[in-house]
């Protein structure tokens, strides 16, 4: 009777043990140096937090596509940055959906491809095609 107990115990030791040495790990990645199919920018990079379920897009239009966008919107800004809810669904990581129902566009991403997807749906059909090529993919790993 003894020895079970002292086996039962050993081995909540070793569990108490097992479960302070289990990290939790977050990660993070970088797209920089990102080249527009139709615009051309100074910096154009997106920040892919997976533990937070936001990527920022940090961006500075070059003067021809600033002017060209200017134009016709008067708040454009030269330089912003955006800030959208992401998630993940295969092996793939996906912006929030911007539009109606019926239509609505968002960004795709795929861990290690430097290609960023735009998918369009419109009354059900959906259409995915090339919108930038990213130069760096960079991967970061935090602990906690």
């Amino acid at each position: 009777m003894s020895r079970n107990k002292s086996k039962i115990k050993n081995l909540l030791i070793l569990f108490t043990f097992c479960n302070l040495s289990i990290a939790a790990y977050s990660q993070t990645i970088i797209l920089s140096e990102c080249k527009n199919l139709r615009d051309n920018f100074i910096k154009n990079e997106y920040i892919l937090d997976l533990e937070k379920s936001s990527m920022t897009r940090n961006y500075i239009y070059d003067s021809k596509t600033f002017k060209k966008y200017r134009i016709t919107d008067l708040s454009v800004k030269k330089e912003n940055s955006i800030e959208k809810f992401i998630y993940e669904h295969k092996n793939f990581i996906l912006t929030d959906k911007l539009g109606y129902p019926q239509f609505y566009t968002q960004l795709v991403f795929q861990k290690d491809n430097p290609i960023i997807m735009i998918k369009t749906v419109i009354n059900g059909e959906a259409a995915t095609s090339k919108m930038s090529t990213c130069g760096k993919v960079e991967f970061f790993e935090k602990e906690s």
